[in-house]
């Protein structure tokens, strides 16, 4: 096994952390993957300080243009609501109609992320809020119409933007459809191709060139024809549809390879193989690193014994790594001061203010 193969192994994996600190479990696991990311929540978050130590000690173990992902969406998907303040959702910002609203939703969420050390944030959703999805989308969701979707998508990308963070459309192709919660089942949409195209993939149509990432979920569809599989190792809807159909260029991103709509299909083992295959560029596993370390390892042992596959690791880790050397190689932004983290404090408060006035006019 070459050192090439083994940085081409771990360059596809984001990964979580268990605390608010790193264990020495966790220094020695990340040092022998080094990944090409990290992915914080609410149970890693204490403070900014705290924060950015964890991101700057944890990603010294990572591969250059490394990713610093947190989710802040706004409402109830929200890791930094206890250490600044709690953001709109999606959909109340959306149902201003306000465009600059929706920018400075992105700028805000931007700001906040930069102040934790964070460059990107896997947000706006683009997933349509429709009755089947509403129990568990909740206001995740902007909007049922999807030229309304891609609307507040382009606003809140361009705030994000202007402070230099990285956002991610999700959930690929379209979980507003769904009636399961794909972070224990594995839903079953049952939406035909036409439909699909004409609603739920039309804000992906629109903002492929405006997307830095897009992350897939783990939905199944009645296609590809070859029978009902998760979205997320599907080479029909990662290659043929996002990256050939709709001529997408920017980073693949797995939804989290621990959820039980990707587990109840397939083993860690097969899931990041089955990913790879389809087009994938990264893959997230948020928790356990007893999973990380076996997908890891894998990856290893399928290249050593497939030429076919060594090749396709080693294309995709090449194409991975051009992909975020050009949107994540500046480094951990500046710290914030106490009176400059209370001054974004108000400024979100503020922002709620403008929101709730704009819904009472």
């Amino acid at each position: 096994m070459t050192p090439n193969l083994r940085h081409a192994a771990g360059s596809l994996l984001v990964v979580g952390l268990s605390g608010t600190e790193l264990t020495g479990l966790e220094r020695a696991w990340l040092k022998l993957v080094r990944p090409s990311g990290i992915i914080l929540f609410r149970r890693n978050i204490a403070d900014a300080k705290q924060t950015r130590h964890l991101l700057t000690e944890g990603t010294s173990y990572c591969n250059a243009a490394n990713l610093r992902c947190v989710d802040i969406e706004g409402g109830t998907v929200d890791r930094l609501r206890d250490a600044v303040a709690p953001m709109p959702s999606a959909q109340a910002v959306a149902q201003t109609e306000n465009a600059k609203l929706m920018r400075r939703h992105g700028e805000l969420i931007a700001r906040e992320a930069l102040a934790f050390g964070f460059n990107a944030t896997l947000a706006p959703v683009l997933d349509l809020a429709l009755p089947e999805s509403s129990a568990v989308m909740g206001t995740r969701s902007a909007s049922k119409d999807p030229v309304e979707v891609a609307a507040y998508a382009r606003a809140f990308l361009a705030g994000l933007a202007e402070h230099g963070v990285a956002g991610c459309g999700k959930h690929f192709p379209g979980l507003g459809g769904g009636t399961l919660d794909s972070h224990l089942e594995t839903p079953a949409i049952s939406r035909e191709f036409a439909q699909l195209w004409q609603e739920d993939l039309m804000p992906y149509r629109i903002l492929a060139a405006e997307l830095p990432m897009i992350m897939v979920n783990h939905a199944t569809y009645p296609e590809p024809q070859g029978g009902a599989i998760p979205a997320t190792t599907s080479s029909y809807w990662v290659t043929s549809i996002l990256r050939k159909k709709l001529g997408y260029r920017g980073l693949i991103f797995s939804d989290d390879l621990e959820m039980g709509g990707i587990l109840k299909y397939a083993s860690i083992e097969e899931a990041v193989l089955l990913a790879v295959r389809a087009g994938m560029h990264l893959m997230e596993i948020c928790h356990s690193p007893e999973l990380i370390v076996r997908a890891y390892e894998s990856l290893i042992a399928e290249a050593e014994t497939s030429a076919a596959f060594r090749k396709l690791l080693l294309k995709r880790a090449a194409e991975s790594e051009g992909l975020r050397q050009a949107t994540f190689s500046a480094p951990i932004s500046p710290a914030l001061s106490g009176k400059q983290l209370t001054a974004l404090r108000s400024s979100v408060a503020k922002f709620w203010a403008e929101v709730e006035a704009a819904h009472e006019g």
